[in-house]
């Protein structure tokens, strides 16, 4: 299940980076100390334009986690957007760090058939809630609401293209991904994970944060061509 928490996984590499970034300047340099010790001055670091331009501008493959790679790229483009909220930066972050993997594109759940082959399409996700124990189906729901959110913000031509063949478009996508985080968000299983809030927004506001990442994808990322993203295990 993705959880809002890139922050909590920053690396040692990741702080390096940090500090030999900021330290180049020094009205703007920053020790380790203080990036470990306060979460209002982490955050407020993170956030540091200097940051954004040398992950932006590097060529070569990051010697940074992915989770410090998609957040501060997604923290800025949430910020443009007028969703400044960290949290829900933090939990859009570990959605595209989990998505990237093309394996984590299935469900969770397994076919209404039996069979051991992963769920990929939407449609097979609501078949599946039929015989979906109550925890499955808080899973395949926030599974297709995540998946709905990545598919149209980070592949926005790729649904278009589809759609011109009779497959779902970009609409299909925001009304599922809508539904599924708004059912999620009333769940005990979103209360006891502490994503209540962050569903409730994903569903309220499902278009805006598509549309940012819709730009994120045009200027800033290619999952497509990842030499320049850090590893993903």
């Amino acid at each position: 299940m993705i959880r809002a928490n890139c922050r909590d996984r920053f690396t040692a590499e990741d702080f390096t980076f940090i500090v030999k970034i900021l330290g180049k300047s020094r009205a703007d340099s920053v020790s380790l100390t203080a990036l470990l010790s306060d979460q209002d001055t982490r955050d407020s670091i993170l956030d540091h334009d200097l940051l954004f331009q040398a992950i932006l501008s590097e060529t070569a493959q990051l010697a940074i986690s992915p989770q410090l790679y998609f957040y501060v790229l997604t923290r800025h483009v949430l910020k443009e957007s007028g969703l400044p909220d960290r949290r829900l930066c933090d939990y859009i972050a570990s959605l595209l760090e989990t998505f990237s993997r093309s394996a984590r594109l299935n469900s969770p759940a397994s076919r209404s058939d039996g069979s051991a082959q992963p769920i990929q399409y939407l449609s097979d996700m609501m078949l599946a809630l039929r015989n979906a124990s109550p925890v499955q189906t808080f899973l395949i729901r926030a599974h297709a609401g995540n998946y709905s959110l990545f598919l149209s913000g980070i592949f926005p031509g790729t649904v278009q293209r589809r759609s011109e063949r009779g497959a779902p478009d970009i609409t299909y996508y925001e009304d599922v991904g809508r539904m599924n985080f708004k059912v999620v968000a009333g769940h005990s299983y979103a209360r006891a994970a502490e994503l209540r809030d962050i569903y409730d927004v994903l569903a309220e506001q499902f278009r805006d944060v598509r549309l940012a990442l819709n730009r994120l994808s045009d200027s800033l990322l290619n999952i497509d061509d990842n030499s320049h993203i850090p590893l993903l295990g």
